[in-house]
């Protein structure tokens, strides 16, 4: 098996896109689409990151990390998290309407579905990532309803089905 026929398998698979962030003085963002629920009681995420990417780093010395679950509306946002020529610290926040989290101060990004704040409990490497387990300390939603995926490599809007 190749690494191609594995992405292209993978990409059958639609998953949710959030911007993972990191606050303090190693502030940092990127969008990123490993993520799920891990427990509900004690309240647990995981993502994984890529150990070449400068948000493992990051999670590592901050110790934390928030959550921003994107709307349809904001694919402006995946795409410039996702941008590997972005500028990087406070700087890649320039022009975008985002908040400190209460807890973590992790930049959260304002018009989002939902917004956790996470501390790490613990990281395992697996091949050329690492899997985070964060404790959740807070969380909220919006009132949104159309939420953003990726699915066939591609950024797709979806909405609440309603009867």
């Amino acid at each position: 098996m190749t690494t191609s026929s594995l992405r292209e398998t993978l990409s059958r698979f639609a998953t949710g896109v959030i911007v993972l962030s990191v606050g303090g003085d190693n502030i940092h963002g990127m969008t990123a689409n490993a993520f799920s629920s891990v427990s509900l009681e004690p309240p647990k995420v995981l993502c994984c990151v890529s150990h070449s990417a400068v948000m493992h780093k990051s999670i590592i010395s901050a110790q934390h990390f928030g959550i921003s679950v994107l709307g349809a509306e904001q694919e402006h946002l995946a795409r410039h998290f996702a941008d590997k020529n972005r500028p990087l610290g406070h700087e890649q926040f320039s022009g975008f309407d985002w908040t400190p989290g209460p807890v973590t101060r992790s930049p959260l990004m304002k018009g989002a579905l939902a917004w956790l704040e996470c501390e790490l409990a613990e990281y395992h490497d697996s091949g050329d990532h690492s899997i985070f387990i964060g404790d959740v300390v807070n969380a909220s939603s919006s009132a949104g309803t159309a939420g953003l995926l990726f699915f066939n490599g591609e950024f797709q809007p979806i909405s609440s089905i309603t009867e």
